[in-house]
C-alpha cells in the first residue's frame, strides 16, 4: 500500500483567536501518532502558503509536544483586525477551517489509524485530558 493524502482535518482539529491584526491558530492532533505528521508537513512555509492571498508579514510556529499540537501566530493576516477591517470575519475565527483543508500525506504505516481518528471537531474529553498528563 502507498501513502495517501487527506485533508488535515482528518487527523487534527483547530482553534483560532486574534489580537489586532494577528491570528493565532492551534492545530491539535487527534492521536499522538499524528503529531509527527504535523511537525513534518504543517510547517511555517506551508501555513504561509495557505494564507498567501492575505499577505501575512510573518508566520511563527510553536510546538506543544505534550498536547500533540502546534500553535501558529500569523501577523498582518486579518486585513486590519476587528477595528480596522470591513472583512466579514475580522476576528479570523474561520481561518482555522482554511488551514484544516490543507492536504497532508499519511505514511503507509499510519493508514490504519485513519479509521480510529474521531470525526473532525469531536476529540473526546478523556483523550484531551490524557494528552496533558
Amino acid at each position: 500500500m502507498a501513502d495517501i493524502t487527506v485533508a488535515l482535518r482528518e487527523i487534527a482539529h483547530g482553534r483560532a483567536g486574534d489580537k489586532g491584526d494577528t491570528s493565532n491558530i492551534s492545530v491539535i492532533a487527534y492521536l499522538p501518532e499524528w503529531y509527527p505528521v504535523l511537525l513534518d508537513q504543517v510547517t511555517v512555509e506551508a501555513v504561509a502558503h495557505v494564507f498567501a492571498p492575505r499577505r501575512p508579514s510573518r508566520v511563527r510556529r510553536f510546538e506543544l509536544p505534550r498536547l500533540h499540537a502546534c500553535n501558529f501566530v500569523i501577523d498582518d493576516v486579518l486585513e486590519g483586525g476587528v477595528n480596522g477591517s470591513l472583512n466579514l470575519d475580522a476576528h479570523g475565527k474561520t481561518l482555522s477551517f482554511a488551514l484544516l483543508a490543507m492536504p497532508v500525506r499519511i505514511p503507509h504505516a499510519l493508514n490504519a489509524l485513519l479509521a480510529a481518528a474521531p470525526p473532525a471537531g469531536h476529540a473526546p474529553l478523556a483523550d484531551i485530558v490524557r494528552r496533558i498528563r
